[in-house]
């Protein structure tokens, strides 16, 4: 078996081995159920802070970029939820109610936070509180994010109108601009998981130790999220079941499938760099079967030590 398959089914197994020994199914469910609790605390906290900055279209540009990459029959049902939920009027930007807002919305970054820790096989030594804040610090980035693009939504189409009539040439690059949201959405995606992989989980990770599991993540999410939909389509009868919760159930299974894709790039990631692949492949005098073993060997110490430590 050359060389690179071989590593490659370590890699895979040892991924996936990890996921299923450290309750990575639970871990799922986990963010699964805490991303839906989060959604609807992030966007009214969202509103009401975006509104005191001045970016009125807050709410409608969140929902776009949160549920436009969704399969519409999963996107719609909590897209007009939320909706209705943003357009009931509410007090000033520190009331109680928006504050204990934000900090709900934090606990889906809280769970993420754990599961990352769980998948790359490090020990939490952070105290708590800076955790904490920590997460409530990446909800207000991600609003500040969405406040900004809702300005841009209003400003760009002037700017761009204003240059498409006086520089009638650029109209095609301009029909190419104007349908920026999906990329958008896209970068946004892969900033996101690249900030995720590298900063919110414990210990220490180079851009290039976290891309291969966040593209491998962004790939099997695109192909879920299209087989998901033809489940729905065909098969799946989930009023029968669950009756009026149908269109819950629907979107928590479906939001745990994503969860468990997020782990298990998380723990691909993590048996790279514990069968040090990169090395392999670019740098010298490494790759070699007993450079292997000693690294596993290493490895295989080192969440001995992490589970003693929980």
């Amino acid at each position: 078996m050359p060389t690179f398959v071989r590593t490659l089914y370590r890699v895979v197994y040892d991924a996936v081995f990890h996921f299923v020994e450290d309750d990575g199914f639970a871990m799922a469910s986990h963010v699964a159920l805490s991303t839906l609790l989060a959604v609807f605390p992030f966007l009214i906290f969202g509103t009401a802070l975006a509104s005191f900055l001045g970016a009125s279209e807050f709410s409608s540009t969140a929902v776009h970029l949160i549920f436009d990459t969704w399969p519409e029959a999963i996107a719609k049902p909590l897209a007009d939820q939320v909706v209705q939920v943003l357009t009931i009027p509410r007090g000033g930007l520190l009331t109680i109610s928006v504050l204990a807002a934000a900090y709900f919305a934090s606990n889906g970054v809280e769970a993420l936070r754990i599961s990352l820790n769980r998948a790359y096989r490090v020990p939490e030594n952070r105290p708590w509180y800076f955790n904490r804040l920590a997460s409530l610090g990446y909800v207000l980035m991600a609003v500040l994010i969405f406040a900004l693009l809702s300005i841009m939504l209003v400003a760009v189409p002037l700017v761009l109108n204003y240059t498409r009539e006086w520089v009638p040439r650029l109209a095609d690059f301009l029909n190419v601009v104007f349908s920026w949201r999906i990329y958008g959405t896209v970068f946004l995606l892969l900033a996101g998981l690249l900030i995720l992989h590298l900063w919110l989980a414990a210990g220490r990770r180079r851009l290039f130790d976290v891309i291969p599991g966040v593209f491998l993540t962004l790939l099997c999410w695109s192909l879920g999220a299209l087989i998901f939909a033809y489940y729905l389509a065909t098969f799946a009868n989930y009023t029968a079941t669950y009756a009026g919760l149908a269109s819950v159930m629907i979107v928590l299974v479906f939001l745990y499938m994503l969860a468990v894709i997020f782990i298990l790039g998380a723990e691909f990631n993590a048996a790279l760099m514990k069968f040090k692949v990169r090395r392999m492949l670019f740098g010298r005098g490494a790759g070699t079967p007993e450079a292997y073993r000693q690294d596993a060997d290493k490895q295989s110490e080192a969440e001995a030590a992490t589970k003693l430590r929980r």
